[in-house]
């Protein structure tokens, strides 16, 4: 067993959940980086919000990897984003990919988020699932900062700040954050929301499974024509995805 996988089997996440539920997001990411060291990275998709968990993890651990699944999809705006914030957050951003090109996927498997939900979650395990776990495998990861919250959505309520994702630590630190406090922050670091933010989307991923949240949907509805909300690397709590 390498010496990051005996760090990744030595936490407990339970107890580690109870000595960090009334730390603050910064605590909770040095707790990680004293945990995992080099074998911690950060994964965005540099959606609505994504500024304030990159700017929360590089203010405390400089030059952390930055994993960013490109599935061939992402809004022209996303990509501008992406831009904008590494110059700006200086960070250190490694784009993943799927095996396939987007044009030989659609060639083999036509447009697979239009064939209902078992389409999307094929989709999702090419373009998004396999990238990312290559991600974690090449980048020598044990432990995972991630920007999920509780108030996101109905599939999100119960998220824990340290959980176990098949061999991997996934750590939540703004889980408990609300929409409130995340508006706050990123006024207080005069941070941006993500462009499409100010044409109403609130949740920002592919261009063809990204709709504005207007007065007929709810905010889950407006990701994958409301079947699903979760894209596949963070539904599992048993780790069977990633």
């Amino acid at each position: 067993m390498e010496p990051a996988e005996k760090v990744s089997a030595a936490v407990d996440p339970a107890a580690a959940n109870k000595s960090l539920a009334c730390a603050s997001a910064e605590e909770r990411i040095h707790w990680a980086a004293q945990q995992f060291g080099d074998a911690l990275v950060l994964s965005s998709s540099f959606g609505a919000q994504a500024a304030v968990m990159l700017n929360l993890a590089t203010r405390v651990i400089p030059g952390i990897p930055v994993i960013l699944i490109d599935t061939g999809y992402l809004f022209p705006e996303t990509y501008r984003f992406v831009d904008e914030l590494t110059e700006r957050l200086k960070l250190d951003v490694r784009v993943y990919k799927p095996e396939l090109s987007a044009a030989w996927i659609e060639a083999r498997h036509g447009r697979l988020w239009e064939q209902g939900v078992a389409g999307l979650e094929a989709y999702n395990r090419l373009v998004k699932v396999e990238p990312m776990r290559r991600a974690l495998r090449e980048t020598g990861a044990r432990g995972w900062l991630a920007g999920l919250r509780r108030v996101q959505s109905s599939t999100r309520q119960t998220l824990n700040i340290v959980e176990r994702q098949n061999g991997y630590v996934k750590i939540c630190p703004i889980a408990d954050w609300t929409d409130r406090d995340v508006h706050a922050y990123l006024t207080k670091h005069d941070l941006p929301y993500h462009p499409l933010w100010h044409q109403g989307y609130v949740s920002i991923g592919d261009f063809h499974t990204s709709r504005p949240l207007t007065a007929d949907l709810t905010p889950e509805q407006t990701r994958f024509f409301g079947l699903k909300r979760e894209c596949g690397l963070h539904e599992s709590r048993d780790g069977s995805d990633i």
